[in-house]
Formats: C-alpha cells, sequence, structure tokens
C-alpha cells in the first residue's frame, strides 16, 4: 500500500537566510537532539540548507522514492528512510538526474548510495551511510511520501529545516531552528575576535573559561 501526502512548506525564505552561514559544529556546541550520526556526504565540500521532503520505502522496493521527484520543488532536500537496510541502493544515477533536473538542494539516505561517479559530475550533494552495487527494484509492494521518518534515531517530519556540510546533518523543526540559527551565528561572529586574543598570547582554556575547573589542581599540583 502506498501513501502519499502533499509537500509541506516548514521552511520560509527568512530562515534560509539566516541560516545560510551557520555550521552544523557550531549547532553541536548548543544541542544534542536532531543531528543525523553516521550519515557522511558522498564528496566534499557539500554543503546545502533545505524543506525536508520524506520518502520510506521497504527494503527492496524503491516505487516511492521516484514518485516523490514529482511532487518535490527547487530547494527541497529529500530524505529516505530505507526501513533499516544499511546495505542497499536505493539513490543512483537517474534519480540523481531527475532531482538535478528539479533542482533538489541535496538528498540524505538512510542507506547506501551507487553511481558514485555520475552523481559526483552532476554536482548534486548526497549523504547515505555509504555505497553499494546492490540496488533496490521498482516492485510496487508499498512506500510513504511526506509522513514522518526515522533517520539515525531522528525523527525527521515534511517541512523540517535540513542542514548539510562537510561536517553533518543537522534536522531541527522551523519552529524550534530560529533561536539556534541566531545563537551559532554570535558564536561564529566571536571566533576572529577569539584568535586575535589567541595571537596576543591568551590561552584558549582562559577565554573559554576552563581554567576555573582546575584551580583546585593546580594548587595541589
Amino acid at each position: 500500500m502506498f501513501q502519499v501526502n502533499p509537500r509541506v512548506q516548514g521552511v520560509k525564505s527568512e530562515l534560509l537566510e539566516l541560516y545560510r552561514d551557520v555550521c552544523t559544529s557550531t549547532i553541536g556546541h548548543l544541542t544534542d537532539f536532531g543531528f543525523l550520526k553516521g550519515i557522511q556526504p558522498l564528496f566534499r565540500p557539500a554543503r546545502f540548507i533545505g524543506n525536508a521532503v520524506t520518502v520510506r520505502i521497504p527494503h527492496m522496493d524503491s516505487s516511492a522514492v521516484h514518485k516523490v521527484m514529482d511532487l518535490v520543488q527547487p530547494g527541497d532536500v529529500v530524505v529516505v528512510d530505507m526501513s533499516g537496510d544499511v546495505e542497499r541502493s536505493c539513490w543512483g544515477g537517474m534519480v540523481s538526474y531527475a532531482a538535478h533536473v528539479k533542482k533538489v538542494a541535496g538528498v540524505i539516505v538512510a542507506g547506501c548510495v551507487n553511481d558514485v561517479d555520475e552523481i559526483a559530475e552532476l554536482g548534486l550533494p548526497v549523504f547515505s551511510f555509504g555505497i553499494s552495487p546492490l540496488t533496490t527494484r521498482i516492485l510496487g509492494i508499498e512506500g510513504e511520501i511526506n509522513t514522518t521518518v526515522s533517520i539515525c534515531g531522528v525523527s525527521v517530519h515534511p517541512g523540517d529545516l535540513v542542514v548539510a556540510d562537510n561536517d553533518g546533518v543537522f534536522v531541527v523543526n522551523p519552529e524550534a531552528a530560529s533561536k539556534y540559527g541566531r545563537i551559532a551565528l554570535q558564536k561564529q561572529r566571536q571566533e576572529p575576535e577569539t584568535k586575535r586574543k589567541l595571537d596576543a598570547g591568551e590561552s584558549i582554556a582562559s577565554i573559554s573559561g576552563a581554567n576555573r575547573f582546575f584551580v583546585n589542581s593546580e594548587q595541589h599540583a
């Protein structure tokens, strides 16, 4: 049985602009939640931000992966839940070309991909668990589009904000995203001043405040 829900536009242009220069590792200073641990870019450099369009497939049947290309809009991020199959590829050269034509911002696959050279030639940013020549087929068994999926223990909802770069992938509800984005940008804007202090001879432990935890240990040394 197939379930196809309408596309959700949860990410507004203001949020995309806010996150244009935000690094996932900066957000990693602020929260432990929302990171897709184990997902890696197929090639670097890789960076995109966009609106999540979700797909869930039952291991071998990638019919829904093909169908989702009828729903995506420019700037979307396709997020594929392969129901725990980490050995098979559901994403190759032809579907990458279809995504490229639709101007998809990027792809997240909780499984494997194939046709690496074709994807790299297109320049389509793809994150996955790895590469495999063993592929899915168009079998018409079942699948879901624009439902909540689970990627690396993270619930990804249609319309969530997806932020991906060389360090990894962060997914967040748009309503909670602004606070993380503003704080992350503030931290990044402070980095040049921190480097200036380091150049001037200050210690990083002093600047970060780590020194306060070592007062007693230094006295007993």
